[in-house]
């Protein structure tokens, strides 16, 4: 029989975690930066990569976009898989898979080969983000440690898109195009050395029988929708992508009454009732979809517009990615004395001014100061909110379902960022047509290419020396740029609204390691009261949230 708890009695002090732990967040930090660089780093070699392999423009697509698809896809079943056989173990078999891919697709010898490679490098890395920050939940069970240490962790992750650049570019000119997958060798190998000597197993005490259905269905319900939404926002809403989309669909609803119904779910629907999780996910996915559309306009407009190359153009970016860096850190900091709420909303508030400074931007060649400073405001802003989000992520999910838990968040970031490239791209693919204005005299196939986008438009207008030339050009850079403008104004408009939400669903947090006796505020226990009173056997995560268990 259960004893009641003593609200009037502090709990014990949880135990701290020592330098072995510290340096296990570094060997679990490795990873995830593999996962991120991977995203980004196939931009700078596809032209070379191309010349090699000579894939078609479908192959071509389908060597970019597939690891990305595949990760998001199985990023749920294999956080569970984590769940029910070990944490640990499956992060050391998923590197190991990582890594061998990794030199399969470096020494690719066909566009099919190397998308087969990609697949499996994508699957492989769905076992890392999730199994590495459950790892990371069992670890520290000191609330303020564990927000530094999922802080030092989401900083890594974000510093992937910094080392993706520099050192694949880096490595481009001194050597042929698949040696940027050999990054992940030296990294795995340390990981697989170091990794049994500091990182304890960890998995949910829960158990119960894997439902391979359930299983099987979360990647086919989620891949066809990811891929609606990738080729949707590419190139336009075709047949093909509306059935893929519904297709998922319809799956996804199946695959949801399976997990309403079963004993053992993939994915609880219970983690959607709890009122800390539920918001940190909303978080996740808004923040990453606003992110997404915003960043694409960006990159376009420093290539198409500003006239940089695309290494260029990453290593300009680098200052927001570092100031997300430096948002996620401070606000981890910020967290301890304040409530979550305050601080990620203040972030929210200023990453809407960082894109109002971008409405400010206009066209001409060269680095427009104005984008990377508001870019590095806006993503300082979003920092707290992806640190802290996580961080109370993993507080208010029972320790048994930890994978499955981050699992999900990570798979709404990237579905959420999938969807921002898809609707706000299509918001500056719109304003971008309203403004373009087609000079007499332009060539049909030239005004068809500049109609169908500003990489159209440069593609045309770049080595000719026609009268309309010039003025297609400027026209396509000015409605490009007011599509910019246009994006960034919604995005601002969509914080502002996100800053209010997070006030609302979040302000029952209280600041990191600062709880009551129970881990939550007063309103949290009266509430877990009550529930006592009418379901036993509910569980309490550490911000005083409850997890009903599965029937």
């Amino acid at each position: 029989m259960d004893t009641p708890t003593d609200t009037g009695t502090a709990a014990p002090a949880p135990p701290r975690a020592g330098r072995r732990e510290w340096l296990g967040v570094i060997v679990l930090a490795l990873p995830t930066l593999l996962v991120s660089v991977d995203l980004s780093v196939l931009f700078l070699a596809l032209p070379r990569l191309s010349a090699d392999l000579e894939p078609s423009a479908t192959e071509q697509l389908w060597i970019l976009d597939v690891y990305g698809l595949m990760l998001a896809s199985f990023l749920i079943p294999m956080g569970t898989l984590g769940d029910r056989i070990g944490r640990r173990g499956l992060l050391f078999a998923g590197a190991a898979v990582f890594g061998a891919a990794s030199v399969w697709a470096a020494w690719a010898g066909g566009p099919g080969s190397l998308i087969a490679a990609r697949t499996v490098m994508g699957v492989a890395a769905a076992t890392l983000a999730p199994s590495s920050l459950a790892l990371i939940n069992s670890m520290f069970a000191d609330p303020k440690q564990r927000s530094a240490a999922v802080a030092v962790w989401m900083s890594c992750f974000m510093g992937g898109s910094i080392v993706g650049p520099i050192v694949g570019g880096t490595m481009l000119a001194a050597f042929w195009w698949g040696s940027v997958f050999l990054l992940a060798v030296p990294v795995i190998g340390l990981l697989l050395v170091t990794g049994p000597l500091l990182l304890p197993e960890s998995r949910g005490t829960a158990g119960g029988r894997l439902d391979p259905a359930s299983v099987a269905l979360a990647p086919a319900a989620l891949l066809p929708i990811m891929y609606a939404i990738t080729e949707g926002a590419r190139g336009g809403w075709s047949p093909g992508p509306v059935f893929a989309g519904l297709t998922g669909l319809a799956l996804g609803a199946v695959f949801w009454r399976r997990q309403s119904r079963s004993s053992h779910p993939v994915l609880d629907p219970a983690l959607f009732r709890n009122r800390t999780y539920r918001p940190a996910l909303v978080l996740s996915m808004s923040g990453g979809a606003v992110q997404g559309g915003a960043l694409l306009m960006a990159n376009l407009y420093l290539q198409s517009v500003a006239g940089l190359s695309p290494l260029s153009a990453g290593l300009w970016m680098i200052p927001a990615t570092l100031a997300m860096v430096v948002g996620i850190m401070a606000g981890a900091g910020a967290g301890r004395v304040l409530r979550p709420a305050h601080v990620t909303a203040a972030g929210l508030l200023l990453s809407a001014i960082g894109y109002l400074m971008v409405t400010g931007v206009g066209t001409g060649t060269g680095v427009p100061a104005l984008l990377v400073a508001g870019f590095a405001v806006a993503m300082a802003g979003i920092g707290p909110g992806i640190g802290l989000g996580y961080d109370m992520m993993l507080g208010s999910v029972p320790p048994e379902k930890a994978g499955a838990g981050s699992a999900t968040v990570e798979a709404g970031g990237q579905f959420g960022v999938a969807t921002g490239i898809a609707v706000l791209g299509s918001v500056g693919a719109s304003v971008y047509r309203d403004h373009l204005r087609v000079p007499a005299g332009t060539p049909v196939m030239a005004a068809d290419a500049a109609r169908d986008g500003v990489t159209g438009a440069v593609a045309v207008t770049r080595h000719s020396t026609a009268g309309w030339a010039d003025e297609l050009s400027d026209s396509a850079q000015h409605a490009f740029t007011a599509g910019l403008h246009s994006v960034v104004a919604v995005g601002a408009v969509l914080f502002l609204v996100l800053a209010g939400f997070v006030l609302v669903a979040l302000r029952h947090v209280p600041p990191v390691g600062s709880a009551g006796p129970e881990g939550g505020t007063a309103d949290d226990r009266n509430d877990h009261d009550r529930k006592e009173r009418h379901a036993h056997g509910d569980v309490q995560g550490r911000h005083g949230d409850r997890l009903r268990p599965a029937r």
